[in-house]
């Protein structure tokens, strides 16, 4: 890809934005140098790190990339020998110490089974040279200067040197506190020349104090003299004061040494903290955008939902859904001028500019984006003053230029094809380019106003005509795109509602050609056909997505009854093994004592003694099936009436009847589910006018249908609360023995403040985080009594 198309889609403003996102100038240093790749291969391997680098935002809200420098030149110097000054090993350390917590915070990230092959590669790469780093810390603050643990020899230096300069003050400040002092100095201070202490001493009173004058003031009636007693002592600090310098030399050397030995693993270090930087870079701005990974293909296709202008407002770029390649490689889109044809184009050289980049681009979810070798534009008013050259000849010259490279792996973009000239040629020599470009196997979107080219998308295979809305109501274009329908002119619309008189507007309508308004009217028409079509769609569309909702509820409901029913059923199971045991028990204690009355020689068994023996037995018998015999019985009703309250014995659950559908069989509504049930299925528990006397609460959510999961991730904890109380109300009355309510990890304010509420609900029977599968710590499950 040039400069100039880059410029001319105005990737050159992208990649600023990306550099406001970087860390640091090793990432900048990146940005910088990067354009979009013609490669497949290379494009879905940065399609790939930059969508890890979004999952990462997501999972932990930032990654650790403070403190890096570009300490390639450090590391340089220190490889020929040179020395470092404290703050460049500072630098390094900085970096070092970076590259350590991103490598531990990535291998964090793996240990959670957080799946991300591209960075953990780059993590492997990085060396932990924490040694060196420790070296450099104990040696040099982080302001640069050098600490006394730097040496033993450094700490011993610098004790003789306060101690000196200690000495030096005290001498100094007995001449200041002498009783003379106030006559014969001009100020009670100590102050230094020439890297000595000194006092300033009136003129008069030089002799006085001997010693050394290192400076006068501006008017010469003040020297600034070091006195005799005090030489020796300065000679001594300065001594100390060269030694500190030449100590400290030594540890820079040391430390420089250091940092050659490694020279080649904080090379590697740099590369990969650079190339980190920079596709968090790339995540971050996709995160501002609520940008999305597009699906990369080599097929030519695009289909981009609902796709905005990466520089225009979120709140002003209108999103469109554009789709183009497959069954036709040319677009061509007419329409009047300020429609938003133009924006139309640079959206979608844009958003392949940076998909081919590595970046996310500002769609929804599933977009397409074919990888093209070229991509090529004449957008814009060329016209060039310095070249003599009009509007037309240097789109002319762009154009000439674009046929001369183009090809089947190209993208082409024409704004305004053919304009500048006059209308007839110019729309004739539009086609013509048209044709061209579509024989070469190029993809092209061109836009246009000539009439002639909106037959261009009937009569072409593969080509299709496709329009910006505008409103005539407004006056304003709405720059919605529609594909499949020509743009229309209209003149007369707009002229009528600004206040042009009828007879003016019908007198221009017959001036016009028949061919011409039969083309306008079938193009209202189609545009009237599009327009009812959407709505069709959105319409079913909606209706689509509930019912997918209704049926993933249903079969998570029966999921949760048969799971429930194969509880009932273990639970009655031991609950018969406990009455079977019980009755054997009691049998083998009976026919115990029948024995033990039989073998007594003497006894004699009594018929009483009988009876009551045989009248145990029968007690001991399990009556379970008898007793649910007898609730059978009960409740037997004769007749059914639809309305009538009824329990399904196979299911547990209460209902209503609906309809009777066959002699013995019911629809019966279950909450939300209706299903056919047979009459001995059937339990009646009341009628429909004893039903009419205690009226019950309906609820009635969202079609009718209340959810079984309540998703508040972004709400308020005030707001979800409200939420959280409204959607249990509504759970409880539609019956549901669990719900599940989702609101993220977090910072965990949210979930935390959702449980304190639930814990006070009487009817709430218990609290818990979702399973794995269920969506963990970000989902809290409820179970009602």
């Amino acid at each position: 890809m040039n400069d100039r198309i880059l410029k001319t889609l105005e990737f050159d403003k992208i990649r600023i934005q990306l550099e406001n996102h970087a860390s640091s100038v090793l990432g900048v240093e990146i940005i910088k140098k990067l354009r979009p790749s013609s490669s497949f291969e290379e494009v879905v391997r940065r399609q790939a790190e930059t969508d890890e680098a979004s999952h990462v935002l997501r999972l932990k809200g930032h990654a650790p990339l403070d403190g890096i420098f570009n300490i390639k030149p450090h590391v340089k110097r220190a490889l020929i020998g040179g020395v470092l000054n404290p703050a460049e090993l500072v630098q390094i350390a900085s970096t070092i110490h970076a590259s350590r917590s991103m490598k531990h915070f990535i291998e964090g990230l793996l240990e959670n089974e957080v799946e991300l092959p591209i960075l953990e590669e780059k993590s492997t790469q990085i060396i932990p040279l924490g040694e060196l780093e420790k070296v450099i810390k104990n040696a040099i603050d982080d302001n640069g200067e050098i600490l006394d643990s730097a040496s033993t020899s450094l700490r011993s230096i610098r004790q003789q040197l306060r101690r000196t300069e200690g000495n030096v003050r005290g001498r100094l400040e007995g001449f200041i506190r002498n009783q003379n002092a106030q006559k014969m100095l001009s100020d009670a201070i100590i102050t230094i020349r020439n890297d000595r202490y000194v006092i300033p001493v009136k003129q008069e009173y030089r002799s006085h104090y001997g010693g050394i004058v290192h400076d006068q003031s501006a008017s010469g009636q003040t020297l600034f003299i070091e006195p005799q007693a005090v030489v020796d002592l300065n000679n001594a600090l300065k001594e100390l004061q060269l030694k500190e310098r030449q100590e400290i030399e030594k540890i820079l050397m040391q430390l420089s040494g250091n940092v050659a030995e490694v020279a080649e693993e904080l090379q590697l270090v740099v590369e990969i903290m650079g190339e980190l930087d920079f596709i968090f870079a790339k995540a971050r701005l996709g995160k501002e955008m609520k940008a999305t990974k597009p699906v990369i293909n080599q097929k030519g296709i695009i289909r981009i939902n609902q796709a905005r202008h990466p520089l225009l407002k979120k709140e002003e770029a209108i999103a469109n859904d554009i789709e183009f390649g497959g069954d036709y490689t040319t677009m061509v889109i007419t329409g009047p001028n300020t429609g938003g044809k133009t924006i139309t184009l640079k959206t979608v050289g844009l958003l392949t500019l940076m998909a081919q980049a590595g970046l996310s681009i500002p769609a929804s979810e599933g977009s397409d984006i074919a990888v093209f070798k070229e991509v090529f534009a004449d957008i814009g008013d060329e016209q060039s003053i310095e070249q003599s050259l009009s509007t037309f000849s240097s789109h002319m010259v762009n154009i000439v230029e674009i046929l001369k490279k183009v090809d089947h792996t190209s993208l082409v973009l024409f704004d305004e094809l053919g304009a500048g000239t006059d209308p007839q040629e110019g729309a004739a020599l539009a086609i013509s380019i048209l044709d061209e470009v579509y024989q070469r196997g190029a993809h092209v979107i061109a836009t246009t106003h000539y009439p002639e080219l909106k037959a261009y998308g009937f009569n072409r295979p593969g080509a299709i005509n496709a329009s910006v809305e505008f409103d005539v109501e407004t006056l304003r274009p709405t720059y919605r795109l529609l594909i499949g329908v020509p743009g229309r002119s209209n003149a007369f619309e707009i002229s009528k509602r600004l206040g042009l008189s009828d007879w003016t507007i019908q007198n221009a309508k017959q001036l016009i050609d028949a061919e011409s308004n039969e083309v306008e009217n079938m193009i209202a028409s189609l545009e009237k056909s599009r327009h009812d079509a959407e709505e069709e769609y959105k319409e079913a569309h909606n209706y689509l997505k509930a019912a997918e909702k209704l049926h993933q509820d249903m079969q998570k409901q029966m999921m949760e009854f048969y799971e429930r029913k194969q509880e009932l059923y273990d639970r009655a199971e031991k609950k018969a093994t406990e009455v079977i045991e019980k009755a054997k028990r009691e049998a083998e204690e009976v026919m115990k004592e029948l024995r033990e009355l039989r073998f007594q020689s003497a006894a004699q068994v009594k018929e009483h003694e009988l009876i009551e023996a045989r009248h145990r037995l029968e007690k001991a018998m399990p009556t379970l099936d008898q007793q649910r015999e007898n609730a059978k019985k009960e409740k037997q009703h004769d007749t059914f009436q639809p309305g009538d309250e009824v329990r399904v014995t196979s299911f547990g659950q209460k209902g209503h009847l609906i309809e009777k559908v066959a002699e013995k069989e019911w629809n019966v509504q279950m909450g939300i589910m209706k299903m056919k049930v047979n009459e001995e299925d059937l339990e009646f528990i009341q009628s429909q006018e004893k039903k009419e006397t205690k009226p019950m609460a309906t609820v009635k959510g969202k079609d009718h249908h209340v959810s079984l999961e309540l998703d508040l991730r972004g709400e308020r904890l005030e707001d979800a609360l409200f939420k959280v109380e409204k959607y249990i109300d509504d759970a409880l009355l539609a019956g549901y023995p669990r719900v599940s309510i989702i609101h993220g990890k977090g910072t965990g304010v949210l979930r935390k403040g959702i449980t304190d509420y639930l814990k006070q609900l009487r009817p709430v029977k218990r609290i818990r985080l979702g399973e794995a599968g269920e969506g963990g710590s970000g989902v809290t499950v409820v179970e009602f009594k």
